[in-house]
């Protein structure tokens, strides 16, 4: 028998946080072992556990899983969080996919220079590009791809809480969104999570940021 889900990555959001997300809504219980020194990191590396030399790397079903999309294709396979057939898992990839692109830019925020800039052209491109792709799906339909639940709503759900956090009130034109995420956090694992003292993850600090830099051996800003 497998043992326990283990997550390998900082003690963060990143990349990890919408793996740590769909675990939750799958309601699998996970472990995670946080990478805070660069001897961590090099011993993943001689141990051949990072594939491509990144984490996250998540320890699952007696594999070792690295690249989020794939990661996330695989627990959602697995739990019935990927759309009943062919062409819904296609329309699920589709939206994920643009949600990861926006959800991106925001993790990249504490590595950037010019801060302001990045903010203003987050916030442009939510409303102008993401944002309504994902208010006209949920015109009538409670879920974006085949009236059920997949992957690709509750990464809408991390994403629009993630927006909130930096743009409080940019739901106010969307309000099948607001609806929606309302819907969401009803859902108990969902409720739960975002509760003090879960597994969610803070807004990245000045520790967070540190830590990555020192692992990864990195002696300026990324942008």
């Amino acid at each position: 028998m497998a043992g326990k889900v283990v997550l390998h990555y900082f003690n963060g959001r990143g990349k990890m946080e919408s793996i740590r997300w769909l675990l939750t809504v799958a309601e699998v219980d996970f472990d995670e072992v946080f990478l805070t020194t660069r001897e961590q990191y090099l011993k993943l590396l001689s141990d051949g556990d990072l594939m491509f030399q990144q984490v996250p790397m998540v320890e699952m079903d007696g594999m070792k899983l690295v690249q989020t999309k794939a990661i996330l294709n695989y627990i959602a396979e697995k739990h019935n969080l990927h759309g009943k057939d062919l062409k819904d898992k296609l329309l699920v990839n589709t939206h994920s996919e643009g949600l990861m692109d926006l959800m991106e830019m925001i993790m990249m925020l504490p590595f950037a220079a010019d801060v302001k800039t990045k903010l203003d052209n987050i916030q442009n491109k939510a409303k102008d590009r993401y944002l309504p792709v994902f208010e006209k799906a949920l015109s009538g339909p409670i879920y974006l791809v085949g009236g059920r639940l997949s992957c690709a709503d509750v990464q809408l759900l991390e994403c629009t809480l993630m927006l909130e956090e930096k743009f409080a009130d940019i739901l106010a034109e969307f309000p099948n969104l607001k609806s929606f995420q309302g819907r969401m956090t009803r859902i108990p694992a969902v409720s739960r999570f975002l509760q003090p003292g879960s597994k969610r993850k803070p807004q990245p600090d000045d520790v967070y940021v540190k830590t990555i830099m020192e692992v990864f051996d990195i002696k300026s800003p990324f942008l």
